[in-house]
């Protein structure tokens, strides 16, 4: 339920205390999940999964740093929306402005015009023709409930091609040893053994972590 639709609900007005409460903690059970599908989160932690994948080493760094990490650009990358929810809908709440539900359909504008910019617009056909829903004349006509699974189907298409030109450097130094080691004869040595290394040499020299984590800062420009 977007805050257009608790709008129409209860008319703009004043929720009761236990109405209050009842919609904090529906927030709060579903904050993870906010997180995860409306944020740069999905995009940032593929990648990074993705990028360890390719180096070979599956236990290092450890889920909960790649997860931390993908946390930390997430905070980045959102503080701007943040900071735009916070001047638009928290202020004017706070001052006793405008009512808990006018303040909730305020935050999700900024939320949403950050959503459609990373969404494509055949992810965004792909669910109004689902539902046999008429196509927006304007980006503030695109309601939440499409926004939403167009922006994750967008993000992990984005997260994947952008995953696939992390691996192919990896990939080309896995084939070249282990042409090398055919070549040799030296069919009973593992390619990781020897990739490896090279592999985690060529990412250091390269500055590794600095290119991938600038390259998922700026598309989110």
């Amino acid at each position: 339920m977007t805050g257009q639709d608790l709008t129409q609900l209860f008319g703009g007005q004043a929720l009761a205390p236990p109405l209050k409460i009842l919609l904090a903690l529906t927030v709060l059970s579903l904050l993870p999940a906010i997180v995860l599908t409306t944020t740069s989160f999905v995009r940032t932690v593929v990648v990074l999964g993705m990028l360890r994948q390719g180096v070979g080493t599956p236990q290092s760094p450890p889920s909960q740093i790649i997860v931390g990490l993908s946390i930390f650009i997430t905070l980045f990358t959102m503080a701007p929306v943040a900071q735009r929810i916070q001047k638009e809908a928290y202020e004017p709440y706070s001052q006793n402005a405008i009512t808990e539900v006018q303040a909730l359909e305020l935050a999700t504008v900024p939320l949403k015009a950050f959503m459609l910019r990373q969404t494509r617009e055949q992810d965004l056909q792909l669910f109004y023709s689902a539902t046999d829903t008429p196509l927006p004349r304007t980006p503030d006509d695109v309601p939440m409930r499409i926004a939403m699974p167009a922006f994750v189907v967008s993000e992990l298409t984005t997260a994947f091609q952008m995953g696939v030109m992390v691996l192919l450097p990896f990939l080309v130094v896995d084939l070249a040893v282990a042409s090398l080691l055919m070549s040799m004869g030296m069919v009973f040595v593992s390619p990781t053994t020897l990739s490896l290394p090279i592999k985690l040499l060529l990412f250091v020299l390269a500055d590794g972590w600095n290119l991938v984590v600038g390259s998922l800062l700026t598309s989110f420009r």
